[in-house]
This record gives structure tokens, sequence and C-alpha cells, in this order.
């Protein structure tokens, strides 16, 4: 995921709970095997102002900047029908600085997944990239992928008013009784995406999709092969695309790796204790300043954090604005802090409001994970991210599965843990109306170029162990940084961004097994 420079944006790459797709290599899907796929592949970008695809007031400040153009990439809806329906595919273009020296066009994806590549490449890329090699020697662009952000048809199931309700704590006094209002709203949930979505858009979002778009973004951009910065999720898009079309690879650069071979449950779980661990991390840090809310014993924090929180789940603080803290938002927050060590001190300001029945810091954090702007609106982000996991994941549907996966996220994440048994409640993936387009496989992939994947220590959404094992699926040259927090290829450490950039630029791999510090 893509480690955002504004409170705003803070999961707008970054959202990656779990989602480990597979399929089988793709053939060249320019011939009869696919249809007819040549007028997408020969199409010609038609590119102008960036000001009418924002979405957010973010994107209205970004977009206006001269130095980027946009436009509308034509796929087909469905690869198995190339002369049916159509989606659009939105793209953000900054051009390299020094035309004569262009090597090619740098795509980047901020991962989710539902994240904005069009946002992140404008609020984050271009800024780390500054005026450097990269800047002047590639056009760098983002593109929301189909369902996403500025894209047609965008998946878009539930009202501003209902984003709000949904994010309410279940009030249940049984087990049985909370099983039954889970589900109702995961139902509920899917009936609305099927009704403002449709079904036919539902089942052809998933990274199988995505990666047959990249390749057609790729031809259209002029490119002959693929020069890719991915992060979180966008690794695994990376790691597919590598798989379908080795030969038309030039440089991948993987941060913040997602490992395509592990089981959903498992990658969980895996996510749950590395955020444990960043609270673990926190609450040390907390415990050397003063008047830290969680006390001066880092081993009582994760108690003291329930004694904070678990009130909420029939007491909700109030936040000024009508609405309440309740229990799962509060946990959202800190969740949406422990991202970006820079926010550490945002977590700590809202534990210790939360000491006096103050929820206001904590819910702007998970406003900012929610993608909610103060006016009240959404991004579709979590939409997104709801759906395309739902074509992306094994399915699973036995209710017994579910209560162990609860029982062993609470033990491997205690701060989150409620307080309440776990519940044997079915997610709306297991009532999805189509079914899944992929399932975890180790990659195979042959004749593809060297590719890097950087993997932070101490990562709390994509563990660092994922990073290992995807570099070694696709025998990468892996880096290794020491530091806490979720990606970090152009956030200022010198010496991951110099060796990644020699790497994109001069195709040179960095040193092998190369460690790098945080700052």
């Amino acid at each position: 995921m893509r480690t955002p420079r504004r409170l705003g944006l803070l999961l707008a790459g970054a959202l990656l709970v779990t989602s480990c797709s597979m399929f089988p290599p793709l053939p060249f899907l320019g011939g009869s095997e696919a249809g007819d796929l040549d007028r997408f592949y020969g199409q010609e970008l038609s590119w102008g102002p960036c000001a009418p695809y924002a979405l957010t007031p973010e994107d209205e400040e970004a977009y206006a900047n001269e130095a980027f153009d946009c436009a509308m990439l034509e796929v087909p809806l469905d690869y198995a029908r190339p002369d049916g329906p159509t989606a659009r595919i939105g793209v953000l273009r900054q051009q390299a600085m020094n035309p004569a020296a262009r090597i090619g066009s740098l795509v980047v994806n901020p991962g989710g997944p539902g994240g904005s590549g069009m946002q992140s490449a404008a609020l984050s890329v271009v800024p780390g990239a500054g005026e450097g090699p990269l800047a002047q020697r590639f056009d760098i662009v983002g593109f929301d992928p189909r369902g996403v952000g500025a894209s047609d048809p965008v998946i878009d199931c539930l009202t501003d008013a209902e984003r709000d309700e949904d994010r309410a704590d279940l009030d249940y006094d049984t087990p049985a009784e909370g099983v039954a209002l889970a589900e109702a709203e995961a139902r509920e949930f899917v009936d609305r995406c099927v009704e403002r979505v449709g079904v036919d858009v539902l089942a052809n979002v998933g990274t199988r999709d995505v990666v047959r778009d990249l390749d057609i973004l790729r031809a259209a951009l002029g490119d002959e092969r693929l020069t890719f910065l991915g992060y979180s999720y966008g690794t695994l898009i990376g790691a597919r695309y590598a798989e379908a079309f080795p030969d038309r690879v030039r440089a991948l650069v993987l941060d913040g790796a997602v490992d395509p071979a592990q089981d959903v449950v498992e990658a969980v779980v895996a996510q749950g204790a590395g955020f444990q661990r960043a609270f673990d991390a926190f609450a040390a840090d907390c415990a050397t300043r003063p008047d830290c809310p969680l006390g001066t014993d880092p081993a009582r924090a994760t108690a003291r954090y329930q004694e904070l929180t678990r009130p909420l789940l029939d007491d909700p603080a109030p936040v000024g604005d009508g609405r309440e803290l309740g229990h799962n938002d509060a946990v959202t927050g800190t969740i949406s802090a422990l991202y970006v060590q820079d926010y550490w001190e945002f977590l700590r300001l809202g534990l210790t409001g939360l000491q006096t029945g103050d929820g206001r810091v904590l819910m702007i954090l998970a406003d900012a994970y929610e993608a909610r702007s103060p006016d009240g609106s959404y991004t579709d982000l979590l939409e997104g991210f709801q759906a395309i996991n739902c074509v992306d994941e094994r399915r699973i549907t036995d209710p017994a599965v579910f209560a162990e996966l609860d029982r062993r996220f609470r033990e491997a994440s205690p701060f989150q843990d409620d307080g309440r048994p776990p519940l044997a409640a079915r997610d709306a993936c297991a009532f999805w109306p189509v079914p899944p387009t992929s399932e975890p496989r180790q990659p195979e992939v042959s004749g593809l170029p060297p590719v890097v994947v950087v993997s932070v220590l101490r990562d709390p959404a994509t563990p660092y162990e994922a990073g290992v094992r995807l570099a070694e699926q696709l025998g990468g040259n892996p880096i290794t940084v020491d530091g806490d927090g979720h990606t970090v290829v152009l956030d200022g450490v010198a010496c991951v961004d110099d060796a990644v950039t020699a790497y994109l630029v001069d195709l040179t791999p960095p040193a092998e097994d190369l460690r790098c510090g945080s700052a």
C-alpha cells in the first residue's frame, strides 16, 4: 500500500486485509483465443484536464495541477465477451520532465483493493519522486482499477447515510442474536450491491480482470514492456501480471507484499498479529512519554486499551457532529494510525481524549480509514474493497470456520477483542451472487526478468514474511527495511529510494539481501 502524506488519505491506498487471488497463465490476448481485442489494444488515449475526474476535495486541489493530464481507457466489461458492454478506466499522467531521455511509463497502483491509483499518483508518488530521475525519465501514470474511483461503472453499493449506519456497533445480548444481526447486515449489503451495481459488473471486478486491463493500458501508453510500482494489494496485481505476461515485463517493484499462495484465513490471522505488533510498539513508545493514556508499563497496555474502548459498546462517546464513537470506530481509528508511525501522536491524543469521553480524534482517524470527508460524503473505497475481495478469495460458507477464525484473530490481536464471545457469523462474501474468479496458489512464472520486492520488518498490514515468500516465488531480489509502518518506497528513505531508482532507470538490481534503515 502507498503510505499517504495527508491524514485525510490515510487509507486511500492501504486497505489490504486479505486478497489472495490466482488464475492460470493467460495467452496473448490479441488473437482468436480471447476474441477480438485489437480495437482495445490499438486505442489512442484522449488526454485532457484532470479536474472532471476529481471525487474528493483533495482530488480537486491536486488535479488542478497543469502538470497532470487525464484520460479514460476502454476495456471489455467481460473478457469472455469482448464485443459486449465495455468499462472505462480512469488514468492520470505526469509526463516525463526530460522528454529526450524518456524511458517510458512508470505505472503505479496504491493497493486496497479499492484504492485510487490516480489519486495516489497525484498526491503521493509524484511528490515522492519530486524532480528526481524517476520524474525526469518516466511518465508517472496512476490508474483507477475497474469499479474503483473515477472508473465507470463504479462499485457504489451504499449511500452516505447507509455507510454511517453500517459503521455503528451491532447491539446484541446473545451470540445467537449477534450472528443473526451480522448475517442480516451482510445479506443486506449484498442485495444493495446487486440492485445498484449489477451482477455483470460484480462478476468482473477481480484481479484477473485488472491484470488484463493493465496490459491494454501498457499498449495504449505505447510501452512495449511494463514498468510497474505496486504497493500492498498492488503487489498482487504486479505478481499476477508477471505470471500472465512475463515477456511483457520490463521492471517490477513490489512494496508491502501480499503472498499470492496464502489462504485467506491464514492471511487474516497473520495481519491481526501484525497490527498487534504495531500496537505493542506504539505502546512501548507511548510509555516513555508524559501522561501516556496506556500507562507506563507496556505489558499492561493491551488491558488498559480494552478498559478504555470496551465501554463504548454500551456507552458511545460523542464527537460533536451528531455521531457517536462506538467500539468498532475506536478500533478502526487505532488501526488507521498504526499504519504510519508519524500518526502515533494522533493515536496518543485520541486515547487521551477517550479518557474524558471525547471521541473526536479517534473518529477523525476512523473517518480517514473509511474514506469519509468532513462533509459526510464517502468514496467507494471500502465497497470496492469488499466486492473485489469477494471474487478474489476462496469462498467460505461454513459458520464453524468463521467462529474459529474469529477466535484465532482475537488471540492474535487482543487489543481488538471487544470481550464478546467469537461469532460464527458468515460475511458478505458467503452470500455473494457470483462465484470467485481466483483462488490462492503459488505463482508459476518462467522467463521473467529480475524483480524487486521491498518489505518492512514490522509492517502491520502486510507482514514481512509475505514479502520474503513472494520474492522466492518470483525469483526476486528482496530489500529489507528495519522499520515500522506499511510500505516505504518514495517515502524519503534514501537507501531504499536510491536502490529502487537505479533498478527502474538502469535495470540494475539492488545488492543481494540489501538491508536499509527506516530513516
